[in-house]
């Protein structure tokens, strides 16, 4: 799928139209939709997305809990493509959308809804390519091969909505016709064989993405193979490598080769067609205008939270002072405030913008963050006896939000961190808070990494692998996979590890990666912006 990245406009006169037309939000219990259209439309659009996710449940056999409401993912919908590629940081030729997992706050962006049409846009099949990944992360709890995170998530992207309210799910993957036909060839071997697919793997484009979707497609409703995607999964989660596993459960490769050849000639392939009745919507979608503030500042919310440099946060910050100017009693644009005074470090302008937020609505979540954040970098200046108390205090607002949203990942990650970054050993309920933390938002891989190396540092060596390996087997790779990949590599080598030398194992990882030139593009937060911290304070990364 193409890299995309999310970025925003500077101030409401650079999005076309931003407050000429009514916006509106929708909520439902997976998502949070904000879009200048039709109420009808909307409400379309929201119930087609958790037709969607139910959809993705039934097939797979999975249930996922109903997340806390700040864990849903927020979708913004913007004016055009074009729109779209003006907020994309880097090249944007082939931007068509985004989408960023994080704790907490989950990002995506699309251009239109196309709340009528049968076939999927380009889009909305990027949309529902990178829901799978959010779903599959949520609900599976264990790590997946490259080759079956993007197949999985083509195979469940090339979905139909029907008229009546069904949908037809697992079609042929259209828009990966092309690749397949007259790419460069990658065989099912290299699919199965990592290590030989980097060795093998040209410089320019091949057909990867649709030789996964083909091969998981395969599987899915070959009779003669059936069970035997099952048994490959069951074998990686016991540790068996990914060839290894490959060749008990498949067989001969070259074989495997000729059954795919013959099956993408085929003039007719299965899906899933799934009525409406099958699948459900779950609590009804409600439908609410924004305020003239929340839709004059939603721009500047866009760019705070995706992440801005120094000039930009300096821009943002003097149209989110002007609008507080106009909009003095709206929560929304006080809290927005508060983010855009963090983004250019006045921590002490940040907290009086979040607390007048607070007074006007006590329930506004990113005011109790942005209050947070603004506290712990005051906190981290302090220092003799002063620390702890500035660390006590910076930990109260994420325990004011805990109490309005017990499970809101983040509250449970800064309590840790309450501890860690003063450099005093957390209590065991401060590392229960981050583990639990990290079951409610599995996607988010930098709070994964973060759990794995608490535990490693603890000795729970298993323990640390289950959060590891779904960071060591991101598809798209990056720094921290690779130094996931290397404490996995260390815990399967030496089983009675306990992580004594974790630091220098972690060295050798980034000397290695040093070693072999630039990383892959994709490889997410190296050189962004810095804007809104993540679950683990890192930098926002997105995801293609």
């Amino acid at each position: 799928m193409r890299s995309f990245i999310f970025g925003a406009v500077l101030a409401a006169g650079l999005w076309p139209c931003a407050v000429s037309a009514q916006w509106y939000k929708a909520s439902s219990d997976h998502f949070v939709v904000y879009a200048q259209d039709s109420e009808r439309d909307l409400r379309t659009f929201a119930e087609r997305l958790e037709r969607f996710h139910s959809a993705m449940a039934l097939v797979l056999h999975r249930k996922a809990d109903v997340p806390s409401p700040s864990n849903r993912v927020t979708i913004f919908v913007v004016s055009s493509e074009r729109e779209v590629r003006r907020l994309y940081q880097g090249d944007s030729k082939y931007v068509n959308g985004f989408y960023v997992p994080r704790a907490g706050n989950s990002l995506a962006i699309v251009p239109t809804i196309t709340s009528t049409a049968k076939e999927p846009d380009e889009s909305m099949l990027t949309l529902m390519h990178e829901y799978a990944h959010h779903f599959l992360l949520s609900a599976q709890g264990y790590a997946i091969p490259r080759w079956v995170s993007e197949g999985s998530a083509e195979f469940f992207a090339s979905t139909t909505f029907l008229a009546d309210g069904g949908l037809q799910l697992g079609r042929a993957a259209q828009h990966r016709g092309g690749e397949l036909y007259f790419a460069a060839e990658v065989t099912a071997e290299q699919l199965l064989d990592p290590e030989l697919y980097a060795e093998r793997r040209r410089k320019g484009y091949d057909a990867f993405y649709g030789k996964s979707w083909l091969l998981y497609h395969y599987l899915t409703f070959s009779e003669a193979r059936a069970g035997q995607l099952a048994t490959y999964l069951t074998l990686l989660t016991k540790g068996v490598g990914e060839r290894a596993a490959a060749e008990q459960a498949f067989g001969d490769f070259k074989v495997l080769d000729k059954e795919l050849d013959r099956y993408l000639q085929q003039r007719r392939i299965l899906s899933f067609r799934l009525g409406a009745e099958q699948l459900s919507v779950g609590s009804p979608v409600m439908i609410t205008p924004l305020s003239e503030g929340e839709a004059e500042s939603l721009p500047l919310r866009i760019q705070s939270q995706r992440g801005v440099d120094q000039d930009q946060a300096k821009e943002v910050v003097s149209e989110a002072r002007a609008l507080a100017m106009r909009f003095p009693e709206d929560a929304w644009v006080l809290s927005e405030l508060a983010e855009a005074e963090n983004d250019v470090h006045e921590r002490d302008a940040a907290i009086a913008a979040a607390d007048r937020a607070i007074a006007r609505d006590p329930a506004n979540v990113n005011a109790y963050l942005q209050k947070g954040y603004a506290l712990f970098a005051k906190a981290h200046e302090a220092s003799g006896k002063d620390m702890a108390a500035a660390y006590a205090a910076a930990r109260k607002p994420f325990v004011a939000l805990n109490r309005i949203e017990n499970d809101h990942p983040l509250p449970l990650v800064y309590y840790y961190r309450s501890y860690a970054d003063q450099g005093v050993k957390p209590p065991e309920l401060a590392v229960d808070g981050l583990v639990r933390a990290s079951e409610l938002a599995p996607f988010d891989l930098g709070l994964q990494m973060t759990v794995g190396t608490t535990l490693l540092a603890l000795g729970e060596t298993q323990a640390a692998r289950v959060h590891l390996q779904p960071v060591a087997y991101n598809p798209h790779g990056g720094s921290m996979s690779r130094s996931a990949q290397a404490l996995v590599d260390k815990i399967s080598s030496d089983p009675g590890w306990k992580g004594e030398d974790m630091a220098q194992v972690l060295a050798r990882a980034q000397a290695s990666e040093e070693g072999d030139g630039p990383s892959e593009a994709g490889d997410g937060g190296d050189g962004e912006a810095t804007g809104g911290q993540g679950a683990s304070g890192g930098k926002k990364a997105a995801s293609d």
